[in-house]
């Protein structure tokens, strides 16, 4: 009697396109932010998912094209954290502001500075990161604009205000990767002292609001 051996045969189970390119996307993003656009490479990204350099290669030919739709995507998952869509627009802004306060976009904040950095030398991330930028300003200025309608904020010109509270917090952003430890209350509230001042708000409520949590 002839005996039956039986093997078991391992089955790969193979990702649709999309899902595959948004998985290659979200970790080459998360690599953005812990380590920096530069070490985004198509290696670093296949050994995060396990698979050959040559599965993100077929949907990423260069890798400039997977750094540059890397900062586009973290960009967009941080922007949702910055600027939620419920709340008074006071509220909204003490939530922008006190999520920068917190520490919470420290991360955020070093991958704009190296994307600056590197957009000199890459046309392309120059273009992408104009296009969040602007995006940034408009969710920013939205707020801006119902807190003047609705009388939180004085009647101020929204993109005057906008701009200055971007370049006080673009101006806090440049000491992030200091090795000292910045804890002066003028650093760590600069961005609130000149929201209050761009926005007409009067001094001390936006603080009040921001170190009483209800944001």
């Amino acid at each position: 009697m002839c005996g039956v051996t039986s093997s078991a045969t391992s089955v790969r189970i193979r990702k649709r396109p999309e899902e595959r390119r948004e998985e290659i996307l979200s970790n080459a993003a998360a690599i953005a932010l812990d380590e920096g656009l530069e070490r985004i490479t198509l290696r670093a990204v296949a050994d995060r998912l396990g698979v050959r350099p040559g599965l993100i290669t077929h949907y990423f030919p260069a890798a400039e094209d997977l750094v540059v739709e890397a900062f586009a995507r973290a960009a967009v998952l941080e922007r949702e954290q910055f600027f939620p869509t419920e709340g008074t627009p006071m509220q909204r802004l003490a939530n922008f502001v006190g999520h920068i306060e917190r520490g919470e976009s420290l991360a955020l904040a070093r991958l704009w500075l190296n994307a600056r950095h590197l957009s000199r030398f890459s046309p392309a991330l120059d273009t992408v990161l104009q296009e969040q930028d602007l995006l940034d300003r408009a969710r920013l200025i939205e707020i801006i604009e119902a807190g003047i309608a609705s009388g939180d904020f004085a009647d101020v010109d929204a993109e005057v205000a906008c701009i200055r509270i971007f370049i006080a917090v673009d101006g806090g952003g440049s000491y992030v990767n200091s090795a000292v430890e910045l804890d002066h209350p003028a650093h760590r509230h600069v961005v609130a002292d000149v929201a209050e001042w761009a926005l007409g708000i009067e001094a001390g409520r936006l603080r009040a609001l921001i170190d009483g949590g209800n944001t």
